[in-house]
């Protein structure tokens, strides 16, 4: 639900085409918290359309095709700020590793390490890529609500990455010191039935 009003928000700073807004705005940007692709996005623009919530206008080009410029209209403005004034649900978090892991009691230490690894490897990846964000530091402009703004959606992005990273050594160091699968009696036998004497 949340990617309508990624887009009425996007639109509000400018009305765009729905090419412009996936790789223009979108990959740039919303895509690092709420990743969309180009048909959800154009599934989306229709249905803010027929519901009077952006406009659509189309410009003629020569020797391409037309051109749908979407803009926010006074009502899609209204519902976008009563959307960002309201109470979300906490997500839900379903992670595959999680799953993985609480299984992975029968997988020998190397297997546990090597899925680590990567998953490891997966968010030292993003935190670079977080790193490299092209944004003024937000003390350069104090004054900068828009800035700010961003700052602190990056900042979670950077966060969550980190604090990922460090459950990730974490692990290895944990799975790295643990017995190793055939070391071990079968984990089935603690949930075997009591028997009657």
């Amino acid at each position: 639900m949340s990617l309508r009003y990624a887009i009425l928000g996007i639109l509000n700073v400018m009305p765009m085409t729905g090419y412009d807004l996936k790789h223009q705005a979108f990959d740039a940007t919303v895509r690092h918290f709420w990743p969309a692709d180009q048909s959800q996005i154009y599934r989306t623009l229709n249905k803010l359309a027929e519901d009077g919530l952006v406009t659509v206008t189309v410009e003629a080009q020569a020797e391409r095709p037309d051109r749908k410029v979407y803009a926010i209209t006074p009502a899609g403005q209204a519902t976008l700020k009563d959307w960002l004034t309201s109470d979300q649900a906490v997500p839900i978090l379903r992670d595959s590793l999680l799953v993985q892991l609480f299984f992975g009691q029968e997988l020998p230490r190397d297997e546990l390490l090597r899925v680590v690894a990567g998953r490891l490897a997966q968010h030292q990846q993003r935190l670079a890529i977080f790193e490299q964000v092209p944004i003024p530091p937000a003390d350069s402009r104090p004054d900068d609500r828009w800035l700010a703004l961003q700052h602190l959606t990056l900042d979670f992005g950077l966060a969550l990455e980190r604090a990922y990273i460090s459950w990730l050594e974490h692990c290895q160091e944990v799975i790295a010191a643990m017995p190793d699968a055939d070391e071990v009696p079968d984990f089935r036998d603690r949930f075997d039935a009591p028997t009657e004497d």
